[in-house]
This record gives structure tokens, sequence and C-alpha cells, in this order.
């Protein structure tokens, strides 16, 4: 089992890399094309390789958007099956960590809640790949306060690290109800770019499909690379208004690492996208969407 799991695994990277190859050449001819069609200077990082592009160039034609790539393998089931959620918290977790654990179980439909105890991350995720488990959810504290949220697809990854911040908590908001749990409807607003795209799919495909008439709905809104997440009901007063009643949690999400790879091998894994907030032009920058 240990080398079949192992083989998988670098079947997988072996894709990825290639995969990153076939993107810079497609790049640079796409750089080489543009500049043939406005009669200007080739970029610099064409220069080199011009002649051997442009010959490619003459096999290309438009083709199909049917082309696989690493991210099929990952979510291949996606909307197949449902997903199936572990949730679990960081060791000796607060009293108010483990309501917010609970509160996190109810908005994915179906998830469960694991005590964390003393397992260690590699057990944990060994578990969750004997179960058929697709996605580990971890989220972590500082001084009792949520502050962290690792989502860990499995078997082979990516795992997505996010800080939460401004968390409002069910249980602070009084009178507020129960949850549905109907499969909710989702709303992905301002995920414009490359990394926005995959942002909105590690997020998307944690939950099932709906149904039409599900009243549900979960709204993940970027604002200047901060994700708001809103959780409502809604139903219909007459035949052209909506009133919407808000059942929480609500919090905001930041992105800060992508990783090729699972909890396990975290130290080893390939980073596919960290935000670098030290640079100078790190405050102006939007990531997730296009400006």
């Amino acid at each position: 089992m240990l080398r079949r799991e192992v083989r998988l695994r670098r079947e997988y990277l072996y894709r990825k890399a290639q995969e990153d190859r076939e993107r810079t050449i497609e790049d640079k001819k796409e750089k080489l094309k543009a500049a043939l069609e406005e009669n200007r200077l080739l970029p610099t990082e064409v220069r080199k390789d011009a002649l051997q592009l442009q010959k490619l160039l003459e096999y290309d034609d438009e083709g199909a958007e049917g082309a696989t790539s690493h991210m099929d393998d990952e979510y291949k089931w996606a909307g197949v099956e449902d997903p199936k959620i572990m949730i679990t918290t960081s060791r000796d977790p607060s009293s108010r960590l483990k309501m917010f654990a609970k509160e996190v179980k109810l908005i994915f439909p179906g998830a469960q809640r694991m005590n964390r105890g003393n397992h260690e991350v590699g057990s944990l995720v060994k578990a969750c790949r004997a179960n058929n488990v697709t996605d580990l959810v971890v989220i972590h504290e500082t001084r009792g306060q949520p502050d962290g949220l690792m989502v860990c697809h499995l078997p082979f990854g990516p795992t997505a690290y996010f800080t939460l911040y401004n968390v409002v908590m069910r249980h602070d908001v009084p009178d507020i109800g129960t949850m549905s749990e109907a499969f909710p409807h989702l709303i992905f607003d301002n995920f414009t770019s490359r990394l926005g795209r995959r942002v909105s799919n590690i997020l998307k495909y944690l939950f099932p499909v709906p149904k039409e008439d599900s009243k549900r709905v979960i709204t993940f809104s970027n604002q200047e690379d901060f994700i708001s997440f809103r959780h409502h009901t809604y139903k219909k007063t007459d035949h052209k208004n909506v009133a919407l009643t808000e059942i929480g949690p609500r919090f905001e999400m930041k992105l800060y690492m992508i990783k090729l790879g699972t909890l396990e091998n975290e130290s080893t894994a390939d980073i596919e996208w960290r935000h670098h907030a030290y640079t100078n032009t790190a405050r102006k920058r939007k990531f997730l969407s296009v400006e």
C-alpha cells in the first residue's frame, strides 16, 4: 500500500512538472505571436528561443478546450460523488475553538468532526485516506480566537492555508435560531484571476451539488484579496421581494499559501503559490482578481 501511494504521488508530481513546462512554452509562444502581429521588438525572455518557437507556431491551431490537467486529477469525482469532509482542530483546543469547530461542521453538509487529542498529522491523514475522506479541514487558534484554516484535499493535495479575521460565531449572536442542513447554493464574487479561479475551485468542491429548491446560500466575496464568508437562508415574501436571514458564522479569510501536497509532507511539498507580505508592492497587488 505504501509503495502504491509513493508511486501515485510520484506520477502526480511528474504530470504537474510537465504541465509547468508546457505552460511556460505556451506563454512564450503567445508573447512571440503578439510581438510579430504588432510589429514590435521581441521580449528579452523570448529572443533566445524565437526561431524554435516560430516553428512550433506553424503547427498550432485553435484546438479544443478539453485538455486535462493535474487539477482534473485532483477533482475528477467532483459533482459525481458528494465530498466527505473531516473537521479537526489544533492540539489542546480551547472551549471557544471547539464551539467554532462544531459550527464549521454544520456549514459543510455531511461533514464529521473529530477530537484532535494526541493524534499526529501523519496518522490523521492516513486514517482519512483509509476512510475515503476527500478533504481534511484543520482549524487553529491564538489565545482562544480562531485565526487559521487549512484545507487539505486528499489523497495528494493541494493544501490551502488561510488566515481568519473578524470571526463572529453563532454562539455570540443571541436568538439566532437553528441552522438549515440543506445543500447550499454557492456564490463566488470577484475571483477572476487564474489564482482566484484556483481558490474558488478549492472552496467550491468542499460542497455537494445543491437541489434547485434549496433556500440556503453561502457567499464567498473577494474584496482586495480578503474573502468574506457569509451564510444566509432566504424566503420569498411575494413575487418580487426576497427576505434574507443570516444564520452565521461570519468571518474574513486571506489566502497566504497553496502547497501541492498533503499535511503530513508539507515540509517537502512544492509550493504552488505563496503570499510575500514584506515586498514593496505587496499592498498594491491584487492576486485573486484581475484589475
